[in-house]
């Protein structure tokens, strides 16, 4: 079963893992010892420490002997199941589900839903129910004084079990979900950065290639008048005549090549440096459009407005880009854009024609990884990564005047 596609790998972080293990069999043995010894209660130590010192052994495994930084799904399982299965132990020899401890069963699994893969998780948590269950049945009983004075009914008896497996339910249910958004968030973000990254590599090379033919301007035209006046001086001698005609050429390619650089889309017409109206932004962006695009915009200028200019920014242009790549995907032929702008606030419209959000992710929109289960567009619709991404890129970039 695939769970979230996105989202396949999961890892447990060992160092972390240790430190909560070495925490838990601490207590363990404070819990044991200081009860025997100060409370004077009766039940066999040594087999208590005997059962946490497989926890100690466990953990010297992955301290020494396992070199991994990161427990991979089905070793963390097996790790965790073997947390879950020595608390068991100790919980069935000090009186079964009645031991007021045997809430911590249930903690292994509620960690396992933010760290393991869906099968693994379902697994563990399946284990730690039925555990539950059979400590309720067969159990030691609990250990001297306490197996005199404590008598419930068995309705309260049978409560304990119940409510810990739909606490184990409940909270490993909210742990997944929340693990899940969580971690396709953070993938998303990091397709984020990888997509701004190359922008602003590519807005580079265009800029050190504008640059670069500004700078070889001269020594080219400078070669291209020696190589002239070598070609008039050596028209007899056909063979350095042949020669010099092919330098001249090459010298023509070379600036033909610099020339195709510096037209780069993303820093032509001097859209490098400079302060920008968002007016000055959505144009530039309805222009690369229709230069691959048949549909017709229709923009509408608040004429009335005395807009501010902000900083030139890529992540501006590829925020707004993306909205307005959006309406022309999914438009049939028109797509309205209009803009509001005055000194201290500027709003833009971008409105289609097309069929709009479906409804079962209209109130989802902006999230990352949302599918439709119409399937009538299922198929045409992406995973609302570009809405995504355009709404963190415009909202890290507001301009607060």
């Amino acid at each position: 079963m695939k769970f979230f596609e996105t989202s396949k790998y999961y890892s447990l972080k060992k160092s972390t893992y240790i430190y909560l293990r070495w925490i838990a069999i601490i207590g363990q043995l404070i819990t044991i010892n200081f009860v025997y010894f100060i409370f004077n209660f009766e039940f066999d130590l040594i087999l208590e420490n005997s059962i946490i010192l497989i926890g100690i052994i466990s953990n010297l495994y992955l301290i020494y002997i396992n070199k991994n930084t990161q427990l991979l799904d089905k070793e963390a399982f097996l790790f965790l199941l073997i947390d879950v299965l020595q608390l068991s132990f100790l919980i069935y020899l000090t009186g079964g589900i009645a031991n007021p401890f045997s809430i911590f069963l249930i903690i292994p699994a509620i960690f396992s839903s933010s760290n393991l893969g869906f099968k693994s998780n379902f697994l563990l948590v399946t284990i730690t129910a039925l555990i539950i269950i059979i400590i309720t049945f067969f159990h030691n009983p609990l250990p001297y004084p306490l197996n005199e004075d404590f008598n419930i009914g068995l309705h309260y008896y049978y409560s304990i079990p119940v409510s810990l497996i739909i606490a184990l339910i409940f909270l490993n249910y909210f742990a997944l979900i929340f693990g899940t958004e969580s971690r396709l968030r953070k993938e998303a973000l990091i397709k984020m950065e990888e997509i701004m990254s190359k922008e602003h590599m590519l807005v580079s090379l265009g800029a050190h290639a504008a640059a670069a033919a500004h700078s070889l301007g001269t020594p080219f035209s400078t070669i291209k008048i020696i190589s002239s006046d070598l070609l008039k001086q050596f028209k007899d001698n056909k063979e350095i005549k042949k020669d010099i005609e092919l330098l001249t050429r090459q010298i023509d390619r070379c600036s033909q090549i610099l020339k195709k650089l510096t037209l780069n889309p993303r820093v032509e017409d001097g859209f490098i440096d400079r302060n920008l109206t968002m007016t000055n932004y959505v144009d530039g962006i309805i222009k690369s459009f229709q230069e691959i695009t048949k549909k017709e915009f229709v923009i509408n200028y608040d004429q009335n407005s005395n807009p501010f200019n902000i900083n030139k920014s890529i992540e501006i242009i590829y925020g707004l880009r993306n909205f307005i790549g959006n309406a022309n995907k999914f438009t049939r032929n028109k797509i309205f854009i209009t803009i509001k702008s005055d000194s201290e606030f500027t709003e833009i419209i971008i409105e289609d024609d097309g069929e709009g959000y479906p409804k079962d992710v209209l109130s989802q929109i902006g999230e990352p990884y949302l599918k439709s289960d119409k399937s009538s567009i299922k198929s045409n619709t992406g995973l609302g990564l570009g809405v995504f991404i355009g709404k963190i890129l415009l909202e890290k970039n507001s301009v607060y005047r």
